[in-house]
């Protein structure tokens, strides 16, 4: 099952990356996934599902994005590495 939503978006917002409004709208899913990602508030699969690719599309992603797919805070490597 899918929501569709409706976004209100000045008419600039297509052409400032040179696409149409769904390849906007698509475009702007994998970067909110990405970010989520990012921050720590979802997986990696459901960022997948959430931008609407596979999840080899979205570590291809991450790297087009300059994001980690290793999500580990430096505590977290510390202790990590302490039990070694």
């Amino acid at each position: 099952m899918t929501i569709q939503i409706t976004i209100e978006l000045p008419e600039g917002a297509f052409s400032a990356l040179g696409s149409n409004p769904d390849s906007f709208a698509q475009q702007m899913r994998l970067a909110a996934a990405v970010k989520w990602y990012e921050v720590g508030m979802i997986t990696q699969s459901k960022a997948a599902e959430i931008a609407g690719v596979s999840r080899h599309e979205f570590l291809e992603a991450l790297l087009r994005f300059e994001v980690s797919p290793f999500q580990v805070t430096p505590e977290e490597l510390a202790e990590e590495l302490a039990r070694e």
